[in-house]
């Protein structure tokens, strides 16, 4: 399991040689491995703007990620049969360097070796408008993923529905494509054929008795045309007048007469529909699955930037203007690594107050992006804030920070409490 820590810390002199001493130790002790995480220079514009981006890329964010689960488990289904062929179909193509653009990019490699899609999603504009293009887009890819696996699950029930018709005991199952028109007696005025249960052990007894359960069966009309682990189906021809009085007999000798009537219209028609459906999903498969893989990838590409934005955002809400800030990723060694890595950050940057506190995104991977989507869990990524608890304050302690006046008698911006976590 691979875990991936973004933090942000302000860019002035002090907080920089923080990051340096953090680089130091956590290299030293082997915790983590630690690279800038770029992010642009975006049109701040009022800070009044950013609080209100700040609700709404929370809001964004939680759509973009269920989203990405609800497709990641669409592939998973619609590749029932190839399920360990999921990881390949589970890439972010593109949004690197553009010499890579061509290449297939695992979840993992993409996170580590980000870059903002300047073509995409042009820095030069407003946030707002950057927000703006990510939930058009997404809200896009959620219309078409409701219409296209809409349709493709209809086709899938009624071939299930069909196909269940095949399955089971002797007792449930259809038995169009069992029987055949040569098996039964058909268009007389007054013979019929039944198709009777037999119970294995009593075979014998069946084909002793079966001409004496009623009067007017046919001598030697039975026949063994089908089996199970239970018993077999027999035809049995006898005249239509006794038709009650040979079940009665038969109940009582514990063979079961199985009410089916051979119409071959029918039965060509169910034929003709299971062939069709099948045709159909087959035609349908090829161009969900595509349609599935590029747009996971936009997704979870644009999934990505949100998260970037939300780190710039919440940034210059905290540290104030102007722009000033440095974004590291981490991705610790070992899971059990991870309290003492804490422990860094929060002796690193005690210097910061819990308003100006280093902003950490959290993107931890869970094992390979294939298996767990299989379970289904694909990629978790979680926003928290990194609240280092602060110095005590006393006549030899450092005093607090004071708010940047653009923030002073403003409410305060809440970070969520709890990760948030994607499970796809």
């Amino acid at each position: 399991m691979s875990e991936f820590w973004l933090i942000s810390a302000p860019g002035d002199k002090e907080n920089l040689q923080a990051l340096e001493r953090m680089n130091t130790v956590t290299s030293k002790s082997n915790l983590s491995y630690n690279t800038k995480f770029s992010i642009p220079d975006f049109k701040v514009g009022t800070l009044d703007s950013l609080v209100g981006l700040s609700d709404e890329l929370g809001k964004l964010d939680t759509f973009a990620e269920s989203l990405i689960k609800r497709m990641a488990q669409s592939v998973v289904e619609v590749m029932e049969d190839s399920k360990g062929k999921v990881p390949e179909n589970l890439l972010a193509n593109g949004g690197l360097k553009e010499k890579l653009k061509c290449l297939k990019i695992d979840l993992t490699s993409f996170v580590t070796h980000f870059e903002w899609d300047m073509a995409k999603y042009p820095a030069k504009q407003p946030l707002v408008s950057v927000v703006d293009t990510l939930a058009k887009q997404l809200a896009q890819i959620e219309t078409d993923l409701k219409s296209r696996t809409a349709a493709y699950n209809t086709l899938k029930t009624n071939l299930e529905n069909l196909e269940k018709k095949s399955m089971g005991n002797l007792f449930t199952r259809t038995l169009s494509d069992i029987v055949s028109k040569e098996d039964f007696v058909l268009d007389s005025e007054y013979l019929v054929t039944l198709l009777v249960i037999v119970p294995k052990p009593s075979y014998a007894q069946w084909q002793k008795t079966y001409e004496s359960l009623s009067d007017m069966v046919v001598p030697r009309s039975t026949k063994l045309i089908a089996e199970d682990n239970e018993g077999g189906l027999f035809t049995v021809t006898l005249f239509r007048k006794v038709i009650d009085d040979f079940k009665t007999k038969a109940k009582e000798n514990k063979f079961t007469v199985r009410e089916f009537y051979y119409d071959e219209k029918e039965i060509k028609r169910e034929r003709e529909e299971l062939s069709r459906l099948l045709s159909d999903k087959k035609q349908q498969y090829g161009p969900l699955l595509r349609w599935l893989k590029v747009n996971f990838s936009e997704a979870f590409i644009a999934w990505i930037h949100i998260k970037a934005l939300r780190v710039f955002v919440e940034s210059v809400l905290r540290y104030g203007l102007p722009v000033n800030f440095q974004a590291v990723l981490l991705q610790p060694h070992k899971k059990s690594s991870t309290k003492r890595l804490r422990e860094v950050l929060n002796s690193v940057f005690r210097h910061l107050d819990q308003v100006a506190a280093a902003s950490v995104l959290d993107v931890g991977v869970c094992g390979h992006p294939g298996t767990a989507a299989r379970q289904p869990r694909l990629l978790s990524l979680r926003l928290f804030p990194h609240r280092p608890q602060p110095a005590r304050l006393g006549a030899a302690g450092p005093t607090r920070p004071s708010r940047p006046r653009g923030l002073r008698r403003r409410r305060s911006f809440p970070r969520p409490r709890n990760p948030t976590e994607l499970r796809v």
